[in-house]
């Protein structure tokens, strides 16, 4: 599955992603500066130790002059005399061939091996130091030193210690640092979560206000914002007003000129009334004909202007309810009932007569063709996994004979009679498709249940 790039995800995501990704890199630097840090501290603490004893076994040499006064307990490091416990002094006189050594109990019959022949160049006084490998086979830091003791020789004194017990105080360290830094990083993500989401609370309020909008329960964003987003809901509400302004003057529009063509017309057929001929006859239906082309595509620009109206919303179940009252009176002496079942927190986006217009014609197309039962089911349907605007579904199911397949096609068609027998002009089911096509929706004809026909109306919800 592929997960959606960072440009399409959510803003408060990107923020929380941006500050966790920002916040881990801090964290790691700072992991790899203080690890560095007590490394070098500790490695300094290592090498004064190493320092003081050189400096102690270096003064006592140098102020004796007897190699064997040098021992353990003027160095006070009990250490010393643990066989194999990786802290070491060896002190090796150079000015002889014998090169006689003196070594701390610790190295029992072992030696150290020298700096100078591992090629580590000595230091501003003469001392080196550096890493060997022991004999023990563990890695030592050596520290030595060459001192002349005037008459009583030169003489090589080296200090040595395991690096063991540093090297665990820096992981200990690291290990610490990682589980304080981790759960820092865990505090810093609640943080930046709660602060994401604080700081986001006025869009998500906008987008509350503007749903309510589209529902038709507000007719502005009223509530105050910060002044990063008042301009934005100001903005809005001037191309909410606008939108209205615009309607209204085409409803207005609309208006006037079906009032400018229908009065014409109508004088046209009075004259050709009043003088019958052919020619009058002719004129005469073609007026007709003419006026109800006009007022075809007038009711269905009205319908595609308030279908991108703001704000229009009509609640489904007292509309149904009304018609369902009227047709059950109409189609009473052929024995047709209806039944309903009606969300009742459906409701459609747009007006109230179209919404009537539509399922009205609906209705009486079943009650003509129905048997005995007309059913009507309304419901609301969620969009796609919750994301997508929702569907106001209308399904209507008569238990009559039906409409072949290849027939409904044919029966959306404006003026199109499938049967002379029954009552109508063969626009209604016309004018449903014209209607639900100007909100955005579609009328779907299917074979029913009941045995009849199933109209399935689809219109965008919320």
């Amino acid at each position: 599955m592929r997960l959606p790039s960072l440009s399409k995800r959510s803003i408060a995501t990107r923020l929380f992603l941006t500050a966790a990704a920002l916040s881990s890199v801090v964290l790691l630097l700072a992991s790899v500066f203080f690890t560095a840090y007590y490394r070098q501290e500790a490695e300094e603490i290592f090498e004064r130790r190493l320092d003081v004893y050189l400096r102690a076994i270096v003064a006592d040499v140098s102020e004796s002059g007897q190699e064997g006064r040098t021992g353990p307990g003027q160095l006070g490091d009990p250490q010393f005399e643990l066989p194999g416990s990786g802290w070491y002094w060896q002190i090796t006189r150079m000015d002889d061939a014998a090169h006689e050594i003196k070594a701390s109990r610790s190295l029992f019959a072992e030696r150290l091996p020298k700096l100078s022949d591992l090629g580590v160049p000595a230091e501003v006084g003469g001392s080196r130091r550096g890493y060997a490998l022991g004999p023990d086979g563990r890695r030592l830091r050596i520290v030595e030193r060459v001192i002349d003791a005037g008459d009583t020789g030169i003489y090589l004194v080296q200090v040595a210690a395991s690096s063991e017990e540093m090297e665990e105080q820096i992981a200990r360290f690291r290990f610490e640092l990682i589980v304080a830094f981790a759960a820092l990083a865990i505090a810093l993500a609640i943080v930046a979560a709660f602060q994401v989401r604080f700081g986001l609370r006025p869009l998500r309020q906008l987008q509350r206000e503007l749903v309510l909008i589209r529902r038709g329960e507000r007719e502005r964003i009223a509530d105050s914002y910060p002044s990063e987003i008042a301009p934005l809901a100001d903005e809005l509400n001037l191309l909410i007003g606008a939108n209205r302004d615009i309607l209204e003057r085409a409803r207005t529009q609309v208006g006037n000129l079906a009032h400018a063509l229908k009065t014409p017309l109508s004088v046209m057929v009075n004259e050709a009334d009043a003088a019958p001929s052919q020619l009058a006859d002719k004129v005469s239906e073609q007026a007709r004909i003419m006026r109800d082309q006009i007022a075809f595509y007038l009711d269905r620009a009205r319908a595609a202007a308030r279908g991108g109206a703001l704000g229009a919303a009509t609640p489904v179940a007292p509309c149904v309810e009304a018609l369902l009252r009227a047709f059950t009176k109409i189609y009473s002496g052929r024995g047709v009932a209806f039944a309903s079942e009606i969300g009742q927190d459906a409701r459609f986006l747009g007006e109230r007569q179209d919404l009537e217009e539509m399922i009205g014609n609906l209705l009486d197309n079943a009650g003509k063709w129905a048997n005995a039962q007309v059913s009507i089911a309304v419901w609301v349907e969620s969009g796609s996994g919750g994301a997508g605007r929702s569907a106001l579904i209308v399904v209507i199911d008569d238990d009559g004979p039906g409409l072949a397949s290849h027939l409904r096609a044919q029966a959306t068609e404006r003026g199109r009679r499938l049967d002379e027998t029954k009552p109508g002009s063969g626009l209604g089911l016309s004018i449903v498709v014209d209607l639900a096509a100007a909100y955005g929706g579609a009328l779907e004809l299917d074979d029913s249940p009941a045995g009849g026909l199933r109209a399935t109306l689809r219109l965008p919800g919320f």
